[in-house]
């Protein structure tokens, strides 16, 4: 696990398994907890990390409902866990979905002594929509829907520190995965890239779901990329994975894009 401090009230920390992300923003004496790592020594070890770097955590957020995303109540029992309004809709859809997939992850890598996960008292949260963060100075969290890679999913923008949180897009280490049983869609993943377009042009930092945090310049890199891998699949013709991304296990996410697609 790595942590890297983006700006002074936004700390990620990158999982050892997937490059999976989770970040703590702050603003004075309040914060959140957005997203999770992945492994239980990770947990384990991150409300101390938090604690020493002087970072509240005054709840949890989620970009979306894959269970990767949602271990945050591991390391913070106490707290309760914000998703957006689509997400809230689908793990009440999809009860016992995360906790199983995870279950299955463990058993797969000889995970063992990890406490059951509970998702219960979630909390809705509309989007778009704004969460206000401190007491003395407030800054805000501006949420925008940020749905294709599955049907549900929120993105954050904190304007304070020009840092975007884009959940599981424009990743320099995976491509774009179309997670057609969860309701995913091509059509759907390219509107969300053209949303995120003038926030990553705004951005100091761009923090995707899996990957280290980006330059704005690399984000936008990325960005193009992946909305010409995705004309290309909307095709019929060959199609050239980006550079960079063209390892065996891209070729099989690749494989299920196009079975999602055509």
């Amino acid at each position: 696990m790595r942590a890297l401090a983006v700006h002074e009230d936004v700390i990620v920390v990158v999982s050892s398994i997937w490059q999976t992300t989770c970040t703590a923003v702050r603003s004075g004496d309040e914060g959140f907890l957005i997203d999770s790592p992945v492994l239980p020594a990770e947990l384990e070890a991150l409300p101390a990390l938090l604690e020493q770097s002087h970072f509240p955590v005054s709840g949890l957020l989620a970009t979306h409902g894959d269970w990767d995303h949602l271990l945050g109540r591991l390391a913070f029992a106490e707290h309760s866990l914000g998703v957006g309004e689509s997400t809230a809709a689908r793990l009440e859809a999809e009860l016992g979905e995360p906790q199983r997939r995870l279950r299955e992850f463990d058993n797969e890598f000889y995970v063992e002594g990890r406490r059951p996960l509970a998702l219960t008292g979630l909390q809705g949260l509309p989007v778009p929509g704004r969460i206000s963060i401190g007491s003395d100075t407030v800054d805000e969290l501006e949420l925008l829907p940020a749905d294709g890679h599955t049907g549900d999913g929120v993105c954050f923008w904190l304007p304070w520190a020009s840092v975007l949180i884009c959940g599981d897009y424009l990743s320099p280490v995976e491509l774009p995965m179309i997670s057609a049983e969860h309701g995913g869609s091509l059509e759907a993943y390219r509107e969300t890239l053209f949303r995120l377009s003038p926030l990553v042009n705004r951005a100091q930092t761009v923090v995707p779901g899996h990957g280290a945090p980006l330059t704005a310049e690399r984000a936008l890199e990325l960005l193009a990329e992946d909305l010409a891998y995705l004309e290309q699949l909307a095709g019929d013709g060959e199609v050239t994975l980006p550079s960079g991304r063209r390892s065996a296990t891209q070729r099989e996410i690749h494989a299920r894009n196009l079975a999602a697609v055509r």
